[in-house]
């Protein structure tokens, strides 16, 4: 479920209908965290929800999507369920706009996939104590998974995006011309 910078409107593309149909949840929530995460009420989700913009592969529309993320220094760190379609616009180093906090930055996204992904996977799940919960992988003192399998099997799964912050945008995100 996306909103199209240029129209506003949500626009579900239909291989994400196939792989996994918008909620009626999702078809209103989604309208909703953007505006917040737009307006001076940001601060109450922005610690840990952003937007990006990015532009579709095919149709070359903008597209601005609520998301999860951490951070790892000036590294953006996103993880997406292999069965979304949206990460697939990312696959290599494409330039998108991000809402992190308030603030507008330029930046360039690649997704990483199986193996390739494993090592961002895991600094994700050192971060995050809920994406440990929900996918049942336990780290040991050292911060390594207790079962080797479990980092696999989340890799195959999941789908790691990371955005390397370049600079501000003055003109902020899904604001395109």
């Amino acid at each position: 479920m996306n909103i199209c910078a240029e129209t506003g409107k949500y626009r579900v593309r239909r291989a994400h209908c196939r792989s996994r149909p918008a909620t009626q949840w999702q078809k209103l929530y989604n309208p909703l965290v953007v505006w917040l995460l737009r307006s001076p009420l940001q601060g109450m989700m922005s610690g840990s929800t952003m937007l990006i913009n990015y532009r579709g592969r095919k149709s070359g529309q903008h597209f601005t999507t609520p998301i999860n993320y951490t951070e790892d220094g000036d590294t953006l760190l996103i993880v997406s369920s292999r069965g979304h379609a949206w990460w697939k616009n990312l696959r290599s180093r494409a330039p998108v706009a991000v809402r992190v906090r308030g603030q507008d930055f330029g930046g360039f996204a690649e997704a990483f996939e199986n193996e390739e992904a494993r090592d961002g996977l895991l600094a994700v799940l050192r971060r995050v104590p809920a994406y440990r919960r929900h996918w049942k992988v336990e780290l040991d003192a050292s911060g390594n998974p207790t079962d080797p399998e479990a980092l696999s099997r989340v890799a195959r799964d999941n789908v790691l995006v990371r955005i390397d912050k370049l600079a501000s945008l003055p003109g902020g995100v899904g604001n395109e011309s």
